[in-house]
């Protein structure tokens, strides 16, 4: 749960020297807060007051900003316009997408005779028929609503409609109500349920009666390690703090532990915690540190076998060698007569050579008919 607390307002005050009682613009948009306190007591000369995109559901602790002309609410949980009449010098109100239903609330901004500018975009009531034409008639002293500036024709016609429309507005409120009542009760129900099952989980020691659902994967593909928590859906994530180590993980939940051996070592440092948006589940991711030496192992084995295999290869070729190896009760020296009648049977590609003519014929040549022609 986000608070306004003093440290907060001095971080977003130092373009006035972190001074805050005289601080005459503030902003603290987008800081999850749940409710509008101490602002009025610490800061009674803000003329400026940023809190769009926060989870505020109540106009609450401003009525002494009396210098006040700027509010910016837009992006809340507001249901009603109530509390702002102390705010003397309001001149704009930004109360674009928050959940007011309850048109006949702006009532309350007669007080504020310095108002101008008003913004309901986004509300429910926006959608009611006759919506512009009821503002319009009952804040006489606006000149803008929702940035379209509003003629003198316009609200003459306005102020003559107004008992049809007032009618009109009153039915189509009393309609929304109902159908928000029942929103409501249906979440509630949902809410109650859904953190049943959670209850239905895994127990673990420290947790003293909780119980939070998990999942460990191993995700080979990334070479990392995700741990699913479930968490409460609406739980605040500064209620949890996560403690990632090389061969286990803490996760502190509300103050108690859960702790998990990892079945591999992981690098702390790249390690990532989310919050899922739709389960609000916690996701933690760790890359694992083996993931080379994986690869290496992986990679080895066929080496191995390559290996293995090359010396098979060479034990098989020594066994050829020696099968090869000359028998020593045989003859020593090969038998030429068998060599050269072994080559009369093989078939042999006899080249054409020259025929030597008698001309060419060495006259020292001498014929012996005891020597056997050339084969």
């Amino acid at each position: 749960m986000g608070r306004i607390t003093e440290d907060l307002i001095r971080r977003n005050a130092e373009h006035n020297d972190c001074v805050i009682f005289s601080l005459e613009e503030l902003s603290l948009h987008q800081q999850e807060i749940e409710r509008l306190e101490h602002i009025d007591k610490w800061c009674r000369d803000l003329k400026i007051l940023y809190l769009q995109n926060n989870l505020i559901g109540k106009i609450e602790n401003v009525s002494k900003l009396k210098r006040l002309e700027y509010l910016n609410l837009a992006l809340n949980n507001i249901e009603k316009i109530e509390n702002l009449e102390g705010c003397e010098g309001l001149t704009k109100l930004d109360l674009t997408v928050n959940f007011i239903g309850e048109l006949s609330s702006i009532k309350t901004l007669q007080h504020n005779i310095h108002l101008k500018e008003l913004f309901l975009m986004g509300n429910p009531c926006a959608d009611f028929d006759g919506y512009r034409q009821f503002v319009v008639a009952t804040l006489q002293q606006l000149k803008w609503l929702d940035g379209k500036e509003i003629e003198r024709s316009e609200r003459i016609q306005a102020l003559q409609n107004f008992p049809v429309i007032e009618q009109q507005i009153g039915e189509q409120e009393r309609a929304y109500c109902l159908r928000r009542a029942k929103d409501k009760e249906e979440a509630q129900r949902n809410l109650r349920e859904e953190e049943g099952n959670e209850a239905k989980g895994r127990s673990y020691p420290g947790f003293e009666g909780w119980r939070l659902d998990f999942s460990l994967k191993d995700d080979e593909k990334r070479n990392q390690i995700i741990l699913d928590l479930a968490v409460y859906r609406y739980m605040d994530t500064s209620l949890i703090d996560v403690d990632v180590q090389p061969t286990y993980v803490r996760v502190m939940v509300k103050g108690k532990p859960f702790q998990l051996v990892l079945p591999a070592e992981v690098k702390p440092d790249g390690s990532s915690a989310k919050r899922s948006q739709t389960t609000g589940h916690l996701v933690i991711c760790m890359p694992k540190v083996d993931g080379v030496i994986t690869g290496w192992r992986q990679t080895s084995k066929p080496g191995e076998s390559t290996l293995d295999s090359s010396r098979e290869h060479t034990n098989q070729r020594s066994k050829q060698i020696e099968k090869l190896e000359v028998d020593p009760s045989k003859h020593s020296f090969p038998d030429v007569a068998n060599i050269v009648q072994e080559k009369k049977h093989r078939p042999r590609r006899v080249q054409s050579e020259p025929k030597i003519t008698a001309s060419e014929e060495d006259p020292d040549f001498e014929d012996n008919p005891e020597v056997p022609p050339l084969i």
